[in-house]
């Protein structure tokens, strides 16, 4: 699945964009599930197991910003899990593939919240870095409405200290305070139905989408089998193999001379990323609600 073009800029940069993974008919598919997620919202007040809710939110006008857990939820999103080309793509860069989690990540027309700039490594360091997030793209994205961006190369540097001025984990990089040139960062670009792989240590965020139109984002985590969580695993071993895609099960995790920092003590406010950053005191990307404040002032 992977050219070694592909291979090659992945290595590089620690993310590619892979087109025409999944097919138009499997999109729509897992559009109208989305659509329904969306429509039963109206019906929620407060972010709970499967909603996070926009701040905007309301039952007139349902503002959902993640589908927890999707892979859960509902069997359409359980199958994107495990699409055979998503397998065999992973299977190309480790020879063995487990999976891990879930989300859908939404940013509707407008207002769509941003995702201040982070490594998935801060929130889950494992014994070794064989490990990539996957995100499916629902829609079309585009670079004026909130593209996932990944500085090229940063999977290959440190781990960046993502803890808040009270020492608790945040969940974000402060830009201010380091050493990253985020005017590097390229946005990820394709057509829906095309797949984002990004490196667990890759540094990454996302605008807030101004544009008109919608950007899903399915995002799903994967790990080789011989990869194991240093904060552990809640479920026991056997629940741990049957997240197993491809490969053998392993008792022996393979420890690899990689940076780690424990996202300890605990983000103040738990949930998701976007409640974890909530305590950053710290923005790099503009919000809805300072557009428009911004605009009422210009009146």
């Amino acid at each position: 699945m992977l050219s070694q073009t592909n291979l090659s800029a992945y290595r590089r940069d620690g993310f590619v964009v892979v087109p025409d993974i999944l097919s138009p008919d499997e999109v729509a598919a897992l559009r109208r599930v989305t659509d329904e997620f969306v429509r039963i919202a109206c019906s929620i007040s407060a972010n709970d197991d499967t909603y996070d809710l926009e701040d905007s939110h309301s039952a007139t006008e349902p503002r959902v910003r993640r589908i927890k857990a999707p892979h859960l939820q509902h069997p359409e999103y359980a199958r994107a899990a495990r699409h055979p080309k998503i397998v065999e793509l992973l299977t190309d860069l480790w020879g063995s593939v487990r999976y891990d989690t879930g989300k859908l990540n939404m940013k509707s027309a407008g207002y769509g919240a941003a995702v201040e700039w982070h490594q998935d490594w801060a929130f889950y360091p494992h014994t070794n870095d064989d490990l990539a997030a996957v995100g499916i793209m629902l829609d079309d994205c585009e670079i004026d409405n909130g593209p996932m961006m990944v500085v090229p190369g940063s999977h290959l540097g440190p781990i960046y200290d993502h803890h808040g001025a009270d020492g608790r984990f945040c969940g974000a990089i402060d830009p201010g305070n380091c050493d990253l040139d985020f005017s590097r960062a390229v946005p990820c670009l394709g057509k829906a139905g095309s797949v984002t792989v990004h490196h667990v240590r890759a540094v990454h965020g996302s605008a807030t989408n101004f544009s008109g139109r919608e950007r899903r984002l399915l995002l799903f985590q994967y790990r080789a089998a011989d990869a194991w969580p240093l904060l552990g695993f809640a479920g026991g071993i056997e629940k741990f193999d049957e997240l197993l895609l491809t490969g053998e099960p392993t008792r022996a995790p393979r420890l690899a001379p990689v940076p780690v920092r424990l996202p300890l003590p605990p983000a103040e406010h738990q949930g998701s990323i976007y409640e974890n950053q909530r305590a950053t005191g710290r923005r790099f990307f503009e919000t809805a609600s300072e557009r428009q404040g911004a605009a009422v002032a210009a009146e």
